[in-house]
């Protein structure tokens, strides 16, 4: 993977085919050869005729791994992206993120007004203006001297996928720490590009799409039928109606 510099902090990244440039944002936890390549959407992308531009969040993948949680608030990650923009002269494009990479994509939206054209947020719905109440049984999971002295359910989930992924699990808990703060919803009404919310439809951690679809001035919702927040990725359904949404409004 490429490198690049972004506030001092070394972030990779990496690029795949020509055409129409599309960044791509990955969740808590993941990379982006786990979020995008390995669940198809590289392959779809670059089949429609987009250049398929995806980073490794900061603490994540091959970037530098941080352990200060005041490092990964969804602004700083949301500037990181912005700072990949700037570094390859791209000044507008469309974005997609999923999970706490649609967190980031939303506070880039308010933050840099103008550098996206389009937006798909998978995997977060209305808890990107409520917040979520796990992120301490998470951050013990990822901190636990070993997997069997984690009994929580959600806990298990993720430490078996950092543990999967061969992450820095402590700078994963720094980043939980931090990386949930919600957006306001007086921001999110502000947020005038066309975004699409898709969420499993059995997603109980990302809260509900048409609510935040409806606080958006631009906003539709897409229910991915039969899935849940991790198996919701790289969905068919969610592929296409992404390819569908970015090909009407993607102006």
């Amino acid at each position: 993977m490429a490198q690049f510099t972004s506030d001092g902090v070394e972030i990779a990244y990496e690029i795949h085919g020509e055409g129409r440039p599309i960044l791509l944002i990955h969740g808590f936890g993941s990379s982006a050869a786990v979020n995008w390549v390995g669940t198809g959407w590289v392959e779809t992308l670059t089949g429609a005729g987009y250049q398929a531009i995806a980073l490794d969040n900061r603490g994540h993948g091959k970037s530098q791994k941080l352990h200060d949680p005041a490092a990964y608030t969804p602004a700083i990650m949301a500037d990181d992206a912005v700072a990949l923009l700037d570094h390859l002269g791209i000044e507008t494009l469309p974005v997609m993120g999923y999970s706490m990479g649609a967190r980031i994509a939303a506070f880039l939206a308010h933050r840099h007004a103008g550098r996206a054209s389009a937006m798909v947020w998978g995997g977060m719905g209305m808890n990107l203006v409520t917040g979520l109440g796990d992120s301490e049984t998470i951050i013990a999971a990822l901190l636990a001297p070993t997997l069997s002295e984690v009994t929580d359910p959600i806990g298990r989930q993720f430490r078996i996928f950092a543990e999967h992924t061969g992450s820095d699990r402590e700078a994963l808990a720094a980043c939980m720490a931090t990386s949930r703060a919600p957006l306001a919803e007086s921001a999110v009404r502000e947020i005038e590009v066309p975004v699409l919310v898709a969420i499993g439809a059995d997603d109980v951690m990302a809260g509900d799409p048409q609510k935040l679809a409806d606080l958006l001035p631009r906003g539709e919702a897409f229910v991915i039928p039969r899935r849940d927040h991790m198996r919701a990725t790289g969905d068919p359904a969610f592929r296409q109606a992404a390819l569908d949404f970015l090909a009407r409004n993607d102006q």
